[in-house]
């Protein structure tokens, strides 16, 4: 089942998305693997992953990138495995897959386009977008092979 935004477009707090637990534990584990980063900026990461993951679910295929940031947040989301995956059945309707992309490839249309895809499928789904946390773009998407469950080619 797939949660239903019924707000304006670019309105919604990303950070509703996700249980008041989950983001204290998620906070937690970035700051403690981050030392650099607040509890504060923390948070706006897991609110950004939220929102990431909520708009590249539904849009698999479609090239969708996190930042360096906000991929941080993914990766510490995948850790806590039964949180991610509860997250990805309840708001996206299927889980998430994080593929690495490979040294030296680059996403269609390049890192701009990413990025500007990215933030406008964030934006449609009816996102906040946090621009400070989208300023450089990380090296993996939310799909392989044009599609969320397809296998990698070797």
């Amino acid at each position: 089942m797939t949660a239903t935004l019924e707000h304006p477009v670019g309105t919604a707090d990303p950070l509703s998305l996700v249980e008041p637990e989950v983001t204290d534990r998620l906070a937690r584990r970035i700051t403690a693997d981050h030392p650099d980063i607040d509890e504060a900026t923390a948070r706006r990461i897991v609110g950004q992953t939220a929102a990431f993951l909520a708009a590249s679910g539904r849009k698999p295929g479609a090239f969708l990138a996190p930042s360096k940031l906000v991929d941080i947040g993914w990766h510490t989301f995948i850790l806590h495995t039964t949180d991610y995956a509860d997250f990805c059945q309840r708001v996206v309707g299927h889980f998430v897959h994080h593929v690495p992309t490979d040294e030296g490839d680059e996403p269609p249309g390049g890192h701009t386009d990413t990025r500007k895809r990215t933030l406008s499928a964030i934006r449609t789904a009816g996102f906040t977008i946090d621009l400070e946390l989208w300023r450089t773009s990380a090296d993996c998407s939310q799909c392989h092979a044009g599609c969320h469950d397809s296998p990698k080619s070797s």
